[in-house]
């Protein structure tokens, strides 16, 4: 059951030996360490930090007691492991070939309006529509009520949760830390990736 929690890089390109070229993200992940592993619902809980701190506030610094204190914690759900309080999980537990699901944050865009966030194709340009190129139009009746739930209007863009699954690695770099993953994956560079294997391990987060 494999599984750590890394930061986006950069994507750039990688070689087969055939000579295919491959778009890769790249992924560092410095070695995590277990902070907790228990029975939760049938299957096994485990917790694990990374990104060191200095100083938490009390109750994480408890909860870490004897161990490193770190600023991300991430807890994956697995059905059975041999991992321990104050074990390692480190890249070099992936091997090439093996396909992954990967979990981020996608890039905020802030408030945008129907063009952007749901592709409208907007009003002709002529016509009696000045000033109405980019507007949603009409809403329907409003005699049912309230806007119903899901209605396609402008509004908050971007900055969700995202699993894009099935990435293949490409590569391992044990020593500088780095997966290389087949692909895009969400995010800015710098944000914050939890990737498991497909079968076994999910994460879990509310």
């Amino acid at each position: 059951m494999k599984f750590i929690v890394g930061r986006k890089l950069e994507m750039t390109q990688q070689f087969r030996e055939d000579g295919t070229v491959i778009p890769v993200t790249l992924v560092h992940a410095e070695p995590c360490v277990v902070t907790r592993v228990e029975e939760a619902n049938g299957s096994i809980a485990v917790q694990i930090g990374c990104d060191p701190r200095r100083s938490l506030n009390k109750p994480e610094t408890g909860h870490l007691a004897g161990l490193s204190l770190f600023g991300v914690l991430r807890e994956f759900r697995v059905p059975q492991t041999d991992l321990k309080r104050g074990d390692q999980v480190a890249v070099s537990t992936f091997q090439p070939g093996e396909h992954v699901d990967v979990v981020g944050v996608t890039k905020g865009r802030g408030f945008a309006g129907v063009v952007k966030r749901h592709h409208f194709s907007g009003s002709p340009a002529s016509h009696g529509h000045k000033d109405q190129l980019r507007m949603p139009g009409s809403i329907a009746s409003r005699r049912q009520g309230p806007v119903q739930k899901g209605k396609r209007m402008a509004g908050h863009m971007g900055a969700a949760r995202v699993t894009v699954k099935n990435l293949e690695i490409v590569s391992v770099d044990s020593e500088k830390h780095i997966l290389a993953l087949k692909g895009a994956v969400p995010g800015a560079r710098g944000g914050l990736l939890c990737i498991h294997v497909r079968e076994g391990a999910t994460l879990w987060q509310k």
